[in-house]
């Protein structure tokens, strides 16, 4: 017993000393765990309270030294630190423990095991909480360093940039106060002065990278929570004020000099301002397209006051009765004012090769065409050594051709658009204008094909279109005028320029405008030694027309064309037009032709319809064609108006050509062969003839007989009231009375007769309108893509006339082709309405006999 005490008690013993020295050292780990978490604490502590990194170089280099220092601190203590965690981690694997940690009732002691579980538990967790805290701070130590170093970087960059930019700025804006007030300069050094200031702007492209880069880096660091300090603020807003500065000085420089070139340069329309006198003045829409404002009516129009003019004094020669004649000096009045008639071909075609205007489907500009025109007008000025205004005619033709082709004012205009406008009214011969003109549509081997035809002509129908003429030249459909001119080359996809000469010789309906204006121009200095068979002048001036039906009757260009015709005299047709002196063997030859003619009826020349242009298909397709002579509403008649009100269209109906000196014979023996040959050939006509008159002569003899016995029947009570004054059976009364009522009857019928024939003519033509009408609106319900596949233009008639606001700019006004169409349709319904009840009046005053037709 007394050995197992002892033994007992020496255990005990050990175990009180093993406890003693675990408790010493746990005890001594646990403090120095403690103290190293403690002073982590504050040191992260003391660095969350360091101030925000600077926002220049000075404050974030001391800051930097600051923080090295503090890190020097951190860095001295890591040995200790890890030795106590080595320690720790010694302690622990020498004392492990894996029971979870229970909580104890209070009053229950605690076993040494317990106890010694208890302190390793401890250890472990204060040695967790030092390394996450150790390892935090050197972290964000680390990260602390490298993001002064990186600010330093970049705060470094921009003062660098800064500094550079600065001295930059200052020598661009030296050059910049260098420059002189563009209203000093000289105009012939705008474009070089252009020139300096967009190299200039080139040279900046630098200076525009930096200023960008600066700002892109003041970017990052804000960031990065690092805001610029007050002063590298302030440098940095100057910098950008200075530089936004300079670039708006460079561009408003920029700016001015572009619109002192623009309006006062070689290019401008600067120049054609003196065009206009007070209180007009000249504007300038941004399409480059003038237009011209009235201050003192406060309107805008597109036209220039001249041009107004000019289309007021073309309204006088509206009472000429043919339509290509009255086309034809209506654009022989716009040549002369736009001094077209001194151009030469020549000029014209070397101006266009100068200008590189080849290509005929290339689109030109507004300036494009003033500078054309400015180059024409010097070229005229200087070959025919006359002073021209050219101010004035480049503007007056240039607001001509925009009427012309360019009603909407887009500001665009084809190449062969002007050279059709230009080259119509040019002082060339006709023949030579023709063949210029097929050359612009043209191709390999001097051909053209239909498309390119249809292009020449559909600019050539434009030049009438303008004037309201378009309808008796038929319309502005040229289908089928290119169908006729192919027929000169029947088979062939395309034609050369023989045919089309041949059939422009022909004067088709579609241009026969162009040849009656040279003719025109040749007459005018024509004198004839005859006298007007109306107005009596002599001798006549112009245009001569003789009758081929009556001996010795002239007529002067006036009295023929306006319809004028002396009281109770009659014009018999056919008629001859004479553009230049007669000689012998015209007037010999017109003889054999009248004397021919006395033995023709009226009937024959209906019968035998003769013209002097060629007459196209119309619209109607197959229809009947539209041509000139069935055009009489709206006074479009080209050979069929009636020169008197008394006469019936049928007799109208006359032939009319005119005479070319480079045709005519004047031999003797071509006089006497022409009388022989006409002895011969018409005898047996003649006879059949007189014939015919016979017949006729029964007929009319009949109905005036009828008339009488109507007359008589109708004045019966007011003659018994008058037998008194008079005895009316004596021969002179009787005499008398029957030449009364044969003028009275001859009077009724050629009315009746008019009107009868006139009404079929409007109700064609109202069916041809009707016809026109329907196809524009299927034309207008296709599809756009459609018409844009095709190639068509929409068919438009623009006012040339527009009025605006004040001070603004003119809204163009437009009227379709199909309201115009629309228009006529309902105006001609009105017509044959009206001549319907003037034909219902006739029935009444001529009823017809038993057995009998009526012709109306």
């Amino acid at each position: 017993m007394n050995l197992c005490w002892n033994e007992i008690k020496r255990k005990s013993h050990n175990i009180r000393v093993r406890l003693e020295a675990f408790s010493d050292n746990s005890g001594k780990l646990q403090l120095s765990l403690q103290e190293i978490i403690e002073w982590l604490t504050a040191k992260d502590e003391e660095l969350s309270e360091q101030l925000p990194i600077g926002g220049d170089v000075g404050a974030v280099q001391h800051q930097r030294e600051f923080h090295q220092a503090f890190m020097e601190d951190v860095k001295s203590r890591g040995p200790f630190i890890y030795s106590v965690l080595e320690s720790a981690q010694a302690f622990l694997a020498q004392h492990p423990f894996q029971e979870p940690e229970e909580t104890l009732t209070d009053g229950k002691e605690v076993s040494p095991r317990r106890r010694i579980l208890n302190v390793s538990r401890s250890v472990w967790k204060q040695a967790n909480v030092a390394s996450d805290l150790w390892e935090k701070l050197t972290a964000r130590c680390v990260d602390r360093h490298r993001h002064m170093e990186r600010t330093l970087e970049r705060l470094l960059q921009i003062q660098a940039a800064m500094e550079e930019l600065a001295v930059a700025l200052e020598q661009a804006e030296g050059v910049r106060d260098a420059w002189e007030p563009v209203g000093d300069l000289f105009i012939d050094s705008l474009q070089d002065h252009i020139d300096a200031t967009k190299l200039f702007k080139e040279e900046l492209t630098q200076v525009k990278e930096g200023m960008k880069h600066i700002n892109d880096l003041a970017h990052q660091l804000a960031i990065s929570d690092v805001h610029l300090s007050m002063e590298n603020a302030r440098a940095l807003e100057h910098l950008n004020s200075r530089w936004k500065v300079l670039q708006g000085s460079i561009e408003e420089r920029l700016k001015q000099l572009q619109d002192a070139h623009r309006d006062f340069g070689p290019g401008s329309q600067h120049f054609l301002s003196s065009s206009v006198q007070i209180p007009w003045e000249r504007a300038i829409s941004p399409n480059k397209v003038p237009y011209y404002i009235n201050h003192q009516a406060q309107t805008t129009c597109w036209d220039h006051p001249k041009m107004t003019e000019l289309y007021q004094a073309l309204a006088d020669l509206n009472n000429i009765k043919f339509s290509a004649y009255r086309t034809a000096m209506k654009l022989r009045r716009v040549q002369k004012v736009l001094r077209l008639d001194l151009v030469a071909l020549s000029s014209l075609v070397e101006v266009f090769r100068e200008q590189e205007l080849q290509q005929g489907e290339h689109v030109m500009d507004v300036v494009e065409v003033i500078h054309g025109l400015t180059a024409l007008y010097e070229r005229l000025e200087e070959e025919r050594s006359i002073l021209v205004n050219i101010p004035l005619c480049v503007d007056m033709c240039l607001n001509w051709l925009l009427n012309v082709y360019d009603s909407a004012r887009n500001g665009k205009m084809r190449v062969l658009s002007f050279k059709m406008g230009l080259v119509s009214l040019c002082n060339a011969d006709v023949q030579e204008k023709y063949k210029y003109l097929f050359r612009q549509v043209s191709g390999t081997g001097g051909v053209t094909d239909q498309r390119h035809l249809s292009l020449l002509l559909h600019e050539a129908i434009q030049i009438p279109r303008q004037l309201g003429e378009v309808a008796a030249f038929g319309g502005s459909n040229v289908e089928p005028s290119v169908r006729s001119c192919f027929r000169m080359a029947p088979g062939k996809p395309a034609i050369e320029v023989s045919h089309f000469l041949e059939w422009m010789s022909l004067e088709p309906q579609s241009m026969v405008w162009l040849p009656v204006l040279h003719r025109v121009a040749a007459a005018e200095s024509t004198k004839h030694q005859a006298k007007c068979y109306v107005c009596k002048q002599c001798p006549i001036k112009g245009f001569r027309y003789r009758s081929l039906k009556q001996f010795n009757v002239d007529i002067c260009q006036t009295c023929f064309l306006t319809g004028r015709t002396t009281k109770g005299k009659k014009l018999h047709y056919p008629i001859m037009e004479y553009y230049t002196p007669t000689t012998s063997g015209e007037k010999m030859r017109d003889f054999a032709k009248t004397l021919k003619n006395k033995f023709r009826s009226k009937q024959y020349f209906t019968k035998h319809p003769q013209r002097g242009y060629l007459p196209v298909q119309s619209v109607l397709e197959a229809e009947t064609s539209e041509t000139l002579a069935e055009m009489e509403s709206q006074n479009c008649s080209f050979f069929t108006d009636s020169l008197s009100p008394d006469e019936s269209l049928d007799e109208d109906q006359y032939l009319l050509r005119h005479s070319s000196p480079a045709l005519d014979q004047d031999s003797p023996c071509g006089q006497h062969l022409l009388l022989a040959q006409l002895e011969h050939q018409d005898k047996e006509q003649l006879q059949r003839t007189l014939a015919r008159l016979e017949n006729e002569n029964r007929v009319l003899q009949g109905e005036y007989r009828r008339l009488k016995w109507k007359h008589e029947e109708a004045a019966s009570v007011p003659m018994l009231t008058e037998a008194g004054e008079g005895d009316p059976g004596s021969p002179t009364a009787g005499s008398q009375q029957d030449e009364e009522l044969l003028a009275e009857a001859r009077v009724l019928r050629q009315h009746k007769t008019r009107l009868e024939t006139r009404m079929q003519i409007l109700e064609d033509h109202n069916k041809q309108l009707e016809s026109q009408l329907r196809r524009l609106r299927e034309l207008l319900l296709q599809p756009k893509d459609d018409s844009e596949a095709n190639g068509s233009e929409p068919s438009t008639l623009s006012s040339p006339v527009s009025g605006g606001g004040h001070h603004g700019e003119p809204a163009s006004r437009e009227t379709t082709d199909t309201e115009a169409a629309g228009d006529d349709v309902e105006h001609e319904q009105d017509t044959v309405l009206q001549l319907q009840e003037v034909i219902e009046q006739l029935r009444n005053v001529f009823p017809s006999e038993p057995g009998t037709t009526s012709h109306i």
